[in-house]
């Protein structure tokens, strides 16, 4: 007989504790808080500069992500891209400079989409590192960028 008290209470107790897990969830997901949150960063068929992005390579695409960490002070070499590309900066500030003088700074939180085929290189000018996500649009065994070391960083 005490076991079958003692049964009762604790499925009891669990019930209760069931219930109220259940009512917690369904407060939850009620809530506002919540709800999943869509930002559209960017919508453009232009690079940062202006220019019309090429058109889609023909054949199968490879899409590529690469997250790039920037030091302080460090600056990449110049380069160009022959894939389409784009990103999102998630921490600190990027200058990237054009070798035709054109800049963009670029900062945390923002997207940013590259130039396709235009030499260019980016600097981390901050005090803090550069966190960046970058997507490619590209096809198996293409770079993902072409360097110039021939022109010299100044």
């Amino acid at each position: 007989m005490k076991h079958r008290s003692l049964l009762f209470i604790i499925s009891s107790l669990l019930f209760s504790v069931a219930l109220t897990s259940c009512h917690k969830a369904k407060v939850q997901e009620d809530s506002p808080a919540a709800k999943v949150v869509s930002t559209e960063l960017i919508r453009t068929s232009q690079s940062w500069d202006g220019v019309e992005l090429p058109d889609y390579f023909q054949g199968r695409p490879e899409l590529v992500a690469v997250k790039y960490v920037f030091p302080a002070g460090q600056k990449l070499g110049w380069h160009h891209h022959v894939a389409m590309n784009y990103g999102v900066l998630v921490q600190g500030e990027l200058t990237i400079i054009g070798l035709d003088g054109k800049t963009k700074v670029v900062h945390e939180g923002e997207a940013v989409v590259e130039m396709v085929g235009t030499v260019h290189h980016g600097e981390n000018r901050g005090q803090k590192d550069c966190i960046l996500y970058m997507f490619y649009l590209s096809q198996k065994d293409l770079p993902l960028a072409v360097q110039h070391p021939d022109i010299p960083l100044e």
